[in-house]
């Protein structure tokens, strides 16, 4: 699979100098709407602790065409009483997906942070401009550039939706570097597979390809979040299992509009 990842990263090297970490986009378009339900394990019990959407329209950035993606989860009261969770994100990448910027504002706990994140592509390298800013108020401002392309959570999920499952393997990986506004993580995804999902609630059901995202930390690999995405060309995630320090949680989708390809992965 390294070997797969490095022909995909070729294949687009003589485009612009962006799209040397862009892709092909077939997954989706613009007007893409998804929603979803969270959950949260407490004390063996699958609780209702709130919704997720996310949202692609078609935009500019700098007088260029781009793609807006933003992602907002809200708890609701059952979480608020133990965790408050107010997450949103917001990622602009050109018409191949290569990113273009990034910025997380989160209200996680009694921790409210923000990371800004601006990439450009000198010399056929990928420039990173980082900005954080902690729960103290503090700014923090770094600049790295790396010879391989690198991401963050939002443009490598839009470009993940994108890799084709032909060929691979369960066990297979995928690197996949992502960065946030401190440091780059060395991450990647491992195939596990198909499976088939039945939307909570509906006779809806779906075949689904399943990957894990595991980032190496502290000299160990961890698995963060697993997915199951359908399997057809739009790749929509219909759910999200999160192994989270505090315990579990997963999403589920709960409807989408918009979408750009048949769902022939819907089983009838």
């Amino acid at each position: 699979m390294r070997r797969l990842l490095s022909t995909i990263l070729f294949s687009f090297f003589l485009l612009s100098v962006s799209s040397q970490c862009g892709i092909e986009n077939k997954a989706f378009k613009e007007g893409e709407f998804l929603a979803y339900d969270l959950y949260y394990n407490w004390k063996f019990v699958w609780l209702k602790v709130g919704t997720a959407s996310m949202s692609t329209v078609k935009s500019t950035y700098d007088g260029k065409e781009a793609y807006r993606t933003s992602l907002i989860t809200r708890g609701n009261d059952k979480l608020d009483a133990f965790f408050v969770m107010r997450d949103t994100l917001l990622s602009y990448t050109d018409m191949q997906l290569a990113p273009i910027y990034h910025r997380k504002g989160a209200l996680e706990g009694k921790r409210y942070y923000v990371d800004e994140l601006w990439y450009s592509y000198p010399r056929n390298n990928c420039h990173v401009k980082m900005h954080a800013i902690s729960s103290r108020g503090e700014h923090f401002w770094q600049e790295h550039e790396y010879k391989d392309c690198v991401y963050d959570m939002m443009s490598i999920f839009q470009r993940a939706r994108n890799f084709s499952a032909e060929g691979l393997k369960e066990g297979d990986v995928i690197p996949m570097p992502i960065t946030d506004a401190s440091e780059l993580k060395n991450s990647w995804l491992k195939y596990r597979g198909k499976e088939t999902f039945k939307m909570d609630g509906t006779n809806d059901k779906f075949r689904c390809l399943v990957f894990s995202f595991i980032e190496h930390d502290d000299g160990q690999n961890v698995e963060l979040i697993r997915f199951y995405v359908t399997d057809d060309l739009n790749h929509i995630p219909v759910r999200l299992d999160m192994f989270l320090s505090f315990g579990s949680a997963k999403a589920f989708l709960t409807g989408y509009d918009g979408v750009r390809n048949p769902i022939t992965s819907k089983i009838k």
